[in-house]
């Protein structure tokens, strides 16, 4: 009894089950579990953004066309002079006896690339449509959120590396078992991921999926580093 007695008070308050680590052992596992999901998540955004083209109105059909027949009519312009040119050169009536060209005869300059911006509308960064447009936006437009999806448009055109941080920050709650959807709402969306644009003619999301079990055993792997 007394030995009893000792025991208790020795080791009284303690516990003897192996509950406490086991909690703790569960909420650990829990949450290398969660973080691992968020960072799949984060990791598939990412690649959605990387991938998502930026509106370039330079390649569009109506300016390449535009810039196309300007620069012709450059080329034209240039040729004749060139054309003009050689004829006075080689008429020697053109010429006094010192051989500078006599009075009234000159040659033709080539068009100044200024005299091509203004005579013909023809030079870099010259747009028939599409001036002042930023490219961007549909980037900036992917979207992520938990339970269900974001609805509207983002007006700001922000930077991938903005776009992917936005993207991180709304992935730091989630848990395994929600559901994480990463949208964007802009009406050409479905057009651009079915090949409208060149930079992504396989489109993003179906290449993301394709791809789902690399990008989930490239964060399990790296988590183990």
């Amino acid at each position: 009894m007394a030995r009893g007695s000792h025991m208790k008070e020795r080791y009284g308050g303690l516990d003897g089950s192996f509950s406490a680590q086991l909690q703790q052992f569960a909420d650990t596992a829990r949450e290398s579990i969660d973080l691992t999901f968020r960072e799949v998540v984060i990791a598939i955004g990412r690649d959605l953004i990387r991938m998502s083209p930026v509106g370039n109105p330079d390649v569009w059909k109506v300016n390449v066309e535009s810039q196309d027949k300007a620069g012709a009519q450059v080329s034209a312009y240039n040729a004749k002079a060139a054309s003009i040119n050689a004829a006075i050169a080689a008429e020697t009536s053109s010429f006094t006896k010192s051989g500078r060209l006599k009075r009234g005869i000159k040659y033709r300059k080539p068009l100044t690339k200024r005299e091509q911006l203004e005579n013909y509308g023809y030079g870099a960064g010259v747009r028939k449509v599409g001036q002042g447009y930023v490219g961007g936006r549909f980037r900036s437009n992917w979207q992520l959120t938990a339970g269900a999806p974001a609805l509207g448009e983002i007006e700001e055109i922000e930077s991938a590396d903005e776009t992917i941080a936005k993207i991180i920050g709304a992935a730091g709650s989630l848990t395994l078992g929600e559901v994480a959807f990463i949208v964007n709402n802009l009406p050409y969306a479905v057009a651009l991921e079915y090949g409208h644009s060149t930079q992504a003619p396989t489109g993003m999301v179906r290449v993301t999926i394709a791809d789902f079990q690399n990008i989930v055993s490239r964060v399990i792997e790296a988590r183990k580093v």
